[in-house]
Protein backbone atom coordinates (compact mmCIF):
# COMPACT_ATOMS: atom_id res chain seq x y z
CA UNK A 1 0.00 0.00 0.00
CA UNK A 2 1.69 3.24 -0.41
CA UNK A 3 1.47 6.52 1.06
CA UNK A 4 -1.66 7.61 -1.23
CA UNK A 5 -3.50 4.77 -0.12
CA UNK A 6 -2.52 5.42 3.48
CA UNK A 7 -3.82 9.16 3.52
CA UNK A 8 -6.99 7.87 1.83
CA UNK A 9 -7.66 5.15 4.26
CA UNK A 10 -6.60 8.20 6.79
CA UNK A 11 -9.49 10.70 5.41
CA UNK A 12 -12.37 7.58 5.60
CA UNK A 13 -11.48 7.08 9.17
CA UNK A 14 -12.10 10.76 9.68
CA UNK A 15 -15.40 10.40 8.31
CA UNK A 16 -16.51 8.30 9.71
CA UNK A 17 -15.47 9.44 13.04
CA UNK A 18 -17.73 10.67 15.54
CA UNK A 19 -16.73 13.69 17.85
CA UNK A 20 -18.30 14.66 21.43
CA UNK A 21 -19.37 17.75 20.92
CA UNK A 22 -18.43 18.97 24.57
CA UNK A 23 -14.87 17.72 24.04
CA UNK A 24 -14.49 19.83 20.83
CA UNK A 25 -15.33 22.70 23.03
CA UNK A 26 -13.03 21.50 26.17
CA UNK A 27 -10.22 21.24 23.10
CA UNK A 28 -10.82 24.62 21.76
CA UNK A 29 -10.82 26.35 25.35
CA UNK A 30 -7.58 24.67 25.86
CA UNK A 31 -6.21 25.65 22.35
CA UNK A 32 -7.03 29.00 23.34
CA UNK A 33 -5.17 29.07 26.69
CA UNK A 34 -1.82 27.86 24.96
CA UNK A 35 1.03 29.63 23.14
CA UNK A 36 -0.33 31.90 20.25
CA UNK A 37 1.19 30.23 17.74
CA UNK A 38 1.48 30.49 13.86
CA UNK A 39 -1.87 28.91 12.78
CA UNK A 40 -0.14 25.24 11.84
CA UNK A 41 0.96 24.86 15.72
CA UNK A 42 -2.76 25.37 16.75
CA UNK A 43 -4.30 22.75 14.34
CA UNK A 44 -7.58 21.78 16.49
CA UNK A 45 -6.83 18.52 18.49
CA UNK A 46 -9.89 16.66 17.97
CA UNK A 47 -9.11 16.20 14.57
CA UNK A 48 -5.57 15.08 15.17
CA UNK A 49 -7.01 12.81 17.39
CA UNK A 50 -9.64 11.55 14.78
CA UNK A 51 -6.72 10.34 12.70
CA UNK A 52 -4.77 9.05 15.58
CA UNK A 53 -7.72 6.92 16.55
CA UNK A 54 -7.68 5.34 13.01
CA UNK A 55 -4.22 4.29 13.11
CA UNK A 56 -3.76 3.25 16.92
CA UNK A 57 -5.99 0.03 16.76
CA UNK A 58 -3.30 -1.01 13.81
CA UNK A 59 -6.03 -1.16 10.83
CA UNK A 60 -4.74 1.66 8.26
CA UNK A 61 -1.53 3.09 9.40
CA UNK A 62 2.37 2.79 8.91
CA UNK A 63 4.21 2.76 12.40
CA UNK A 64 4.16 6.13 14.24
CA UNK A 65 7.51 4.78 15.97
CA UNK A 66 8.85 4.87 11.90
CA UNK A 67 7.72 8.90 11.88
CA UNK A 68 9.35 8.96 15.35
CA UNK A 69 12.78 6.96 14.94
CA UNK A 70 13.37 5.93 11.26
CA UNK A 71 13.05 3.20 9.18
CA UNK A 72 12.79 -0.22 11.01
CA UNK A 73 14.43 -3.70 10.20
CA UNK A 74 14.30 -5.19 7.05
CA UNK A 75 11.58 -7.71 6.71
CA UNK A 76 11.87 -10.67 9.20
CA UNK A 77 11.23 -14.18 7.77
CA UNK A 78 7.94 -15.61 9.19
CA UNK A 79 8.43 -19.40 10.28
CA UNK A 80 5.78 -21.74 12.37
CA UNK A 81 5.22 -21.12 15.46
CA UNK A 82 6.28 -23.95 17.78
CA UNK A 83 4.15 -23.86 21.02
CA UNK A 84 6.48 -23.50 24.50
CA UNK A 85 9.40 -22.15 21.98
CA UNK A 86 11.92 -19.39 22.62
CA UNK A 87 12.52 -17.04 20.11
CA UNK A 88 14.55 -13.85 19.16
CA UNK A 89 13.36 -10.94 21.23
CA UNK A 90 12.00 -7.78 19.70
CA UNK A 91 13.41 -5.05 21.23
CA UNK A 92 11.78 -1.53 21.00
CA UNK A 93 14.21 1.38 21.53
CA UNK A 94 13.31 4.38 23.80
CA UNK A 95 11.10 6.96 21.64
CA UNK A 96 13.58 9.76 20.44
CA UNK A 97 12.79 13.11 20.89
CA UNK A 98 13.04 15.25 18.70
CA UNK A 99 16.26 17.19 17.52
CA UNK A 100 16.64 21.19 18.34
CA UNK A 101 14.78 21.91 14.93
CA UNK A 102 11.76 19.88 15.71
CA UNK A 103 12.39 17.08 12.97
CA UNK A 104 11.82 13.68 13.73
CA UNK A 105 8.38 14.01 15.55
CA UNK A 106 4.84 13.94 13.62
CA UNK A 107 2.81 15.14 17.16
CA UNK A 108 0.30 16.44 15.73
CA UNK A 109 -0.45 12.91 14.08
CA UNK A 110 -0.94 11.62 17.69
CA UNK A 111 -1.61 12.29 21.04
CA UNK A 112 1.14 11.90 23.72
CA UNK A 113 2.04 13.04 27.30
CA UNK A 114 5.90 13.23 28.38
CA UNK A 115 6.41 11.38 32.06
CA UNK A 116 9.15 10.30 33.87
CA UNK A 117 11.53 11.08 31.14
CA UNK A 118 9.14 8.67 28.73
CA UNK A 119 6.78 9.33 25.76
CA UNK A 120 3.57 7.82 26.66
CA UNK A 121 1.26 7.66 23.35
CA UNK A 122 -2.54 7.37 23.22
CA UNK A 123 -3.43 3.61 23.69
CA UNK A 124 -5.69 2.08 21.39
CA UNK A 125 -7.45 0.52 24.47
CA UNK A 126 -10.50 2.66 25.19
CA UNK A 127 -12.16 4.23 28.78
CA UNK A 128 -15.24 5.51 28.77
CA UNK A 129 -15.88 8.07 31.14
CA UNK A 130 -18.58 7.29 33.26
CA UNK A 131 -15.88 4.39 33.99
CA UNK A 132 -12.98 6.19 34.71
CA UNK A 133 -12.85 6.87 38.60
CA UNK A 134 -12.92 3.53 39.57
CA UNK A 135 -9.41 3.21 37.22
CA UNK A 136 -8.07 6.35 38.92
CA UNK A 137 -5.09 5.82 40.80
CA UNK A 138 -2.57 8.55 42.26
CA UNK A 139 -2.11 11.98 40.97
CA UNK A 140 1.12 12.08 38.71
CA UNK A 141 0.57 15.45 37.87
CA UNK A 142 -0.65 18.11 35.04
CA UNK A 143 -0.07 18.26 31.42
CA UNK A 144 1.25 22.04 30.31
CA UNK A 145 0.18 21.25 26.26
CA UNK A 146 2.65 23.08 24.09
CA UNK A 147 3.71 20.21 21.89
CA UNK A 148 3.36 20.87 18.24
CA UNK A 149 4.63 19.13 14.76
CA UNK A 150 6.97 21.79 15.10
CA UNK A 151 8.92 21.44 18.68
CA UNK A 152 12.03 21.24 19.42
CA UNK A 153 13.68 18.96 22.01
CA UNK A 154 13.46 21.46 24.61
CA UNK A 155 9.66 21.13 24.60
CA UNK A 156 9.65 17.78 25.42
CA UNK A 157 10.13 18.79 29.39
CA UNK A 158 8.39 17.06 32.18
CA UNK A 159 4.43 16.28 31.72
CA UNK A 160 4.52 18.21 28.25
CA UNK A 161 1.61 17.17 26.08
CA UNK A 162 -0.22 18.22 22.67
CA UNK A 163 -3.18 17.69 25.14
CA UNK A 164 -3.60 20.94 26.59
CA UNK A 165 -3.82 21.05 30.14
CA UNK A 166 -5.14 17.83 32.35
CA UNK A 167 -4.28 16.19 35.33
CA UNK A 168 -2.91 12.57 34.83
CA UNK A 169 -3.18 9.57 37.26
CA UNK A 170 -1.60 6.30 37.92
CA UNK A 171 -4.08 3.24 36.56
CA UNK A 172 -5.50 1.44 39.32
CA UNK A 173 -4.46 -2.61 38.68
CA UNK A 174 -1.51 -1.55 35.52
CA UNK A 175 1.99 -0.63 36.04
CA UNK A 176 2.30 3.42 35.65
CA UNK A 177 5.34 2.36 33.67
CA UNK A 178 3.15 0.96 30.95
CA UNK A 179 0.21 3.00 31.33
CA UNK A 180 -1.21 6.64 32.90
CA UNK A 181 -4.52 8.19 32.13
CA UNK A 182 -5.66 12.02 31.83
CA UNK A 183 -8.77 12.41 34.20
CA UNK A 184 -10.90 15.94 33.58
CA UNK A 185 -14.36 17.14 34.79
CA UNK A 186 -16.49 19.12 33.27
CA UNK A 187 -20.01 20.68 34.27
CA UNK A 188 -20.16 17.11 36.14
CA UNK A 189 -19.04 14.88 32.43
CA UNK A 190 -15.93 13.22 32.87
CA UNK A 191 -13.79 12.93 30.03
CA UNK A 192 -10.73 10.63 30.71
CA UNK A 193 -7.86 9.07 28.23
CA UNK A 194 -5.52 6.26 28.09
CA UNK A 195 -2.18 6.54 27.56
CA UNK A 196 0.55 3.60 26.81
CA UNK A 197 4.47 3.40 27.02
CA UNK A 198 5.48 0.69 24.64
CA UNK A 199 8.61 2.27 23.64
CA UNK A 200 11.80 1.13 25.24
CA UNK A 201 10.99 -2.35 25.68
CA UNK A 202 12.17 -6.05 24.83
CA UNK A 203 9.34 -8.88 23.68
CA UNK A 204 10.37 -12.39 24.05
CA UNK A 205 7.35 -13.69 23.47
CA UNK A 206 3.50 -12.41 23.42
CA UNK A 207 3.27 -12.08 27.09
CA UNK A 208 5.61 -9.31 27.32
CA UNK A 209 3.37 -7.59 25.42
CA UNK A 210 -0.71 -8.66 25.99
CA UNK A 211 0.09 -9.83 29.05
CA UNK A 212 0.34 -5.67 30.31
CA UNK A 213 -2.90 -5.73 29.28
CA UNK A 214 -4.41 -8.23 32.06
CA UNK A 215 -6.72 -10.47 29.35
CA UNK A 216 -6.60 -14.00 30.77
CA UNK A 217 -9.10 -14.89 33.18
CA UNK A 218 -10.04 -11.10 33.38
CA UNK A 219 -12.78 -10.49 29.67
CA UNK A 220 -16.59 -10.09 30.55
CA UNK A 221 -18.13 -9.62 27.41
CA UNK A 222 -16.36 -9.72 23.48
CA UNK A 223 -17.06 -8.19 20.17
CA UNK A 224 -15.67 -8.62 16.47
CA UNK A 225 -15.74 -6.79 13.23
CA UNK A 226 -14.85 -7.65 9.85
CA UNK A 227 -12.71 -5.23 8.01
CA UNK A 228 -15.10 -4.37 5.69
CA UNK A 229 -17.47 -2.83 8.45
CA UNK A 230 -14.60 -1.32 9.89
CA UNK A 231 -13.64 0.42 6.67
CA UNK A 232 -16.99 1.61 6.04
CA UNK A 233 -18.04 2.98 9.21
CA UNK A 234 -20.57 0.48 9.34
CA UNK A 235 -20.18 -1.04 13.15
CA UNK A 236 -21.38 -3.69 12.42
CA UNK A 237 -20.15 -5.96 16.09
CA UNK A 238 -20.84 -9.43 16.04
CA UNK A 239 -21.04 -11.08 19.72
CA UNK A 240 -18.04 -13.26 20.39
CA UNK A 241 -18.72 -15.63 22.78
CA UNK A 242 -16.16 -15.20 26.02
CA UNK A 243 -15.39 -18.83 26.54
CA UNK A 244 -13.02 -21.56 26.96
CA UNK A 245 -12.00 -20.86 22.68
CA UNK A 246 -11.55 -16.97 23.25
CA UNK A 247 -9.75 -18.34 26.88
CA UNK A 248 -7.16 -20.62 24.42
CA UNK A 249 -6.54 -18.13 21.74
CA UNK A 250 -5.26 -15.39 24.82
CA UNK A 251 -3.29 -18.26 26.00
CA UNK A 252 -1.90 -19.06 22.02
CA UNK A 253 -1.12 -14.94 22.11
CA UNK A 254 0.63 -15.06 24.96
CA UNK A 255 2.77 -17.67 23.62
CA UNK A 256 3.42 -16.24 20.54
CA UNK A 257 6.52 -14.72 18.48
CA UNK A 258 7.24 -11.69 18.02
CA UNK A 259 8.25 -9.86 14.79
CA UNK A 260 9.54 -6.89 14.19
CA UNK A 261 7.27 -4.53 11.63
CA UNK A 262 8.54 -2.92 8.40
CA UNK A 263 7.57 -1.04 5.89
CA UNK A 264 7.60 -3.85 3.68
CA UNK A 265 6.01 -6.25 5.85
CA UNK A 266 3.73 -3.43 6.70
CA UNK A 267 2.84 -2.80 3.07
CA UNK A 268 2.30 -6.71 2.46
CA UNK A 269 -0.21 -6.90 5.22
CA UNK A 270 -1.97 -3.86 5.24
CA UNK A 271 -2.40 -4.35 0.99
CA UNK A 272 -5.12 -6.69 1.78
CA UNK A 273 -8.47 -6.83 3.58
CA UNK A 274 -8.30 -10.31 5.45
CA UNK A 275 -8.42 -8.69 8.28
CA UNK A 276 -10.79 -8.96 11.58
CA UNK A 277 -10.82 -6.96 14.92
CA UNK A 278 -12.01 -8.38 18.10
CA UNK A 279 -13.07 -6.04 20.77
CA UNK A 280 -12.44 -7.32 24.45
CA UNK A 281 -14.17 -5.88 27.56
CA UNK A 282 -12.31 -6.45 30.28
CA UNK A 283 -13.77 -6.42 33.99
CA UNK A 284 -12.63 -3.22 34.56
CA UNK A 285 -14.51 -2.04 31.61
CA UNK A 286 -11.43 -1.32 29.59
CA UNK A 287 -11.59 -2.56 25.73
CA UNK A 288 -8.82 -3.65 24.25
CA UNK A 289 -8.78 -4.21 20.34
CA UNK A 290 -6.65 -6.89 18.70
CA UNK A 291 -6.66 -6.57 14.63
CA UNK A 292 -6.02 -10.20 13.28
CA UNK A 293 -4.72 -10.65 9.60
CA UNK A 294 -5.00 -13.46 7.43
CA UNK A 295 -1.31 -13.92 7.34
CA UNK A 296 -1.30 -15.27 11.02
CA UNK A 297 -0.21 -12.16 12.67
CA UNK A 298 -2.46 -10.04 15.50
CA UNK A 299 -1.43 -6.51 16.45
CA UNK A 300 -2.60 -4.55 19.64
CA UNK A 301 -2.28 -0.85 18.37
CA UNK A 302 0.58 0.65 16.20
CA UNK A 303 2.91 -0.75 18.51
CA UNK A 304 5.83 -1.77 16.10
CA UNK A 305 5.86 -5.74 16.44
CA UNK A 306 3.64 -8.08 15.21
CA UNK A 307 2.72 -11.50 17.23
CA UNK A 308 2.91 -14.52 15.32
CA UNK A 309 0.03 -17.11 17.07
CA UNK A 310 0.79 -21.17 16.40
CA UNK A 311 -0.87 -21.79 13.05
CA UNK A 312 -3.29 -24.67 13.91
CA UNK A 313 -4.70 -22.19 17.53
CA UNK A 314 -4.90 -18.99 15.08
CA UNK A 315 -6.26 -20.21 11.92
CA UNK A 316 -9.27 -22.35 14.33
CA UNK A 317 -10.20 -18.73 15.98
CA UNK A 318 -9.82 -17.24 13.06
CA UNK A 319 -12.91 -19.56 11.24
CA UNK A 320 -14.53 -19.39 14.31
CA UNK A 321 -15.00 -15.69 13.53
CA UNK A 322 -17.13 -16.30 10.08
CA UNK A 323 -16.53 -13.99 7.41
Amino acid sequence: MNEEQFKQNYKKAVDHMKTNEQMKKRVKQSLNTQHQGPRRQRKPLYIAASVVIAASIGLAAPSVWQQFNGPAAPTPQVAAVTPGASFDPVVIPKMELPNSQGKGAMADMMQLVVYGGNVYTQSPTLLEGVNALNLRGEKLGTTTGGINELSGQEKYTELASNIGEADIYAVNGYDKDFRIMSYTEIDGQVYAQLFDKNNGITIGTGADLIGKLHLEGNIASAQWETFNSWNNGLQQLKPLAADEALDSFISSLNAAKPIATSPELEENLYGKEDRKIIYLTLEDKTQVPLVLFGDGLVRYGNVPAFLEVEKGAFQSFWNSLGE
